[in-house]
Formats: C-alpha cells, sequence, structure tokens
C-alpha cells in the first residue's frame, strides 16, 4: 500500500495532525518508511540568520519539528528529517517527485477562499503538482 511516505512539516499544529495521520498511514504496512520534509522559505531563512548565531541555526530548525518528530518517537516509529532551503510548495513537490514517494501526507492551514486565492496554499501547490496521492489533513 503506501510504504514510502512523506510528511511535509513547519512544526505547525498543523503538521502535527498531519503526522497523526502520518503514523496511522505507516502502522498499516510492516515496512513502511517515513520521512518528514521541511522546505524554509527565503524570507524564513533570512530571519533565522538575522536572530540567530550560525551555531545554533541548525538545533533552531531541528527545533521546530520537535512536536512532530515526538509523534513518532512515542509511537516508537522510525523515521527520517530532510531540510531544505526554497519556496516550500515547489521544493516539497521536487523533492517528492525526485523520490517518488507512494504517498505524501501534509497538514492545511485552514485558508478562506479568498486568502488562497490571493496567497496560495503550499498544500493546493502541492497536491497540484506531485505524481502520488496527497493526504491533506484540516
Amino acid at each position: 500500500m503506501f510504504s514510502h511516505i512523506l510528511l511535509a512539516s513547519d512544526g505547525s499544529s498543523h503538521a502535527v495532525r498531519a503526522a497523526e495521520h502520518a503514523l496511522q498511514l505507516a502502522r498499516l504496512s510492516e515496512d513502511s518508511q517515513i520521512t518528514i520534509l521541511y522546505a524554509i522559505s527565503g524570507s524564513t531563512s533570512k530571519s533565522d540568520v538575522l536572530s540567530e548565531n550560525a551555531a545554533n541555526l541548525s538545533m533552531v530548525r531541528k527545533g521546530r519539528l520537535f512536536s512532530t518528530e515526538g509523534v513518532f518517537k512515542k509511537a516508537g516509529m522510525n523515521y527520517d528529517v530532510k531540510i531544505l532551503k526554497g519556496d516550500p510548495g515547489p521544493a516539497i513537490v521536487h523533492y517528492v517527485n525526485e523520490n517518488q514517494y507512494d504517498v505524501v501526507v501534509i497538514g492545511s492551514r485552514g485558508l478562506n477562499g479568498f486568502q488562497e486565492m490571493v496567497l496560495g496554499s503550499v498544500s493546493h501547490k502541492v497536491a497540484k503538482r506531485v505524481d502520488c496521492p496527497v493526504l491533506i489533513i484540516k
């Protein structure tokens, strides 16, 4: 079924809910592999660099995924973490399509129609452009 699972996460509460669903999917197959992907946008990266020294930067970024990783640690499930730089939508799409995942699990911020039209949403961009099924968690 879905044994090669990518969880797109930004550390938000929406991402934690998505992690719980990714865990449920992973439990359906004995040989499941979960990758947590965090794509850092240019503005987030710039803010991180300006507010942190270089030695702490990696720890700060990894710290954002603490709650997401906790879901898998608590369940005793193995996972990998991949951190990319770039606009989250295109970066996630490129990574997923290059690595042939079975499914992508991603949280939705719950933008209203106008906000989504003006801002776009990462989950919508991913769902439209990846070459595998996408599970969007509200």
